[in-house]
């Protein structure tokens, strides 16, 4: 059970990266893009094929940010300059990116027009560079003793790994708590509230979606790098659904955490993306679900994030009118008390 919740926080941490993409243009731009399931892809693949053909992990990962951050620009320039609709843009970008994905991968082999995945068993990768480097220095070994003395003997072999995408995705947050407090950050929220009065301060409203849409989906590259590094393959499939996993992670982690602060939300988004992770792992040691329910249980965790907050609140404020009431009442008797009295 440990060592399944472990798994589960490691890919949580790295799903939050693309999960704060997905906050950026849904809750931020209000800009309902549906690249996320081919950029995602592409982050992947442009990792995956680089480090297949022996170029540095840390590279082939920087050259996935840039591909998904020109994916999510092209999806910008066709809603902003070609006047497409918001969603019908990131839909026919989503397509695209699934021939582009395949020419992707299809470079790794001689006479290979597309390639639908790429093994990367034998390769040396980001995570499996840097848990060399924490074995080397015994703090695997210390923490799992530390766990066996408590009583847990199933431990994981991989803190390295942990710590790598803890301190990643920490440094992303701020990051992203800083940019959205600058100037051009401002203006991209001002963008999402209200259009025309951003413009009436002169404001270019079609440079600041492109680039928020660009920025959200390198973030959202970086992931599908990092989960290809991390699960050791790339496929051209692996992106299906992923905007509905963003989507669940934001709105899990905005009604467990609230959203009074751009610090709060984002850590929310963070907290929620490894909350989804292990519901889904619970879910799925349910003995009558199997893997291939998991868009299902993904569905059923987004939409009872959506209904449930709605009950609580309407109970909440049911609660808060009958206490009103109750002191309004209480009142007039009071008063007509005084006036009997009188």
């Amino acid at each position: 059970m440990f060592t399944a919740i472990f798994g589960s926080v490691e890919q949580g941490i790295i799903y939050a990266i693309m999960a704060l993409g997905v906050y950026l243009t849904f809750r931020v731009l209000d800009f309902p893009d549906l690249t996320v399931d081919g950029s995602f892809v592409t982050g992947a693949a442009t990792a995956a094929t680089m480090i297949l053909l022996g170029y540095n992990p840390i590279l082939a990962t920087l050259v996935a940010i840039v591909a998904g951050f020109i994916a999510g620009c092209m999806t910008g320039i066709l809603h902003t300059k070609g006047k497409i609709n918001p969603l019908l843009s990131g839909i026919l970008m989503m397509i695209a990116l699934y021939s582009l994905n395949l020419r992707i991968m299809g470079l790794t082999a001689e006479n290979t027009i597309g390639r639908p995945n790429i093994p990367l068993l034998n390769s040396e990768t980001l995570f499996s560079t840097f848990q060399t480097f924490w074995s080397n220095l015994g703090i695997d070994a210390a923490l799992n003793n530390v766990l066996k003395s408590i009583g847990i003997q199933q431990v994981p072999s991989t803190w390295g790994t942990l710590i790598v995408v803890l301190l990643i995705t920490i440094l992303i947050k701020f990051i992203a708590d800083w940019f959205l407090k600058t100037e051009v950050g401002l203006a991209i929220r001002a963008t999402g509230d209200n259009k025309r009065m951003i413009r009436s301060f002169s404001a270019n409203t079609d440079t600041l979606i492109i680039l928020g849409l660009g920025l959200s989906n390198a973030l959202v590259a970086f992931s599908g790098a990092l989960i290809a590094q991390y699960s050791k393959f790339s496929d051209v499939s692996m992106g299906i659904g992923m905007i509905v996993i963003g989507l669940a992670s934001v709105i899990i982690g905005e009604a467990i955490f609230g959203t009074k602060t751009i610090m709060r939300t984002t850590l929310a988004v963070i907290a929620g993306a490894i909350i989804y992770r292990i519901i889904l792992a619970l879910a799925l040691r349910v003995d009558f679900l199997d893997s291939g329910d998991m868009k299902l249980i993904t569905a059923i965790i987004v939409i009872l994030a959506l209904v449930v907050p709605q009950f609580v609140d309407k109970n909440k404020e049911r609660k808060r009118k009958a206490k009103r009431a109750a002191e309004r009442s209480q009142v007039k008797t009071v008063e007509q008390g005084g006036k009997g009295l009188a």
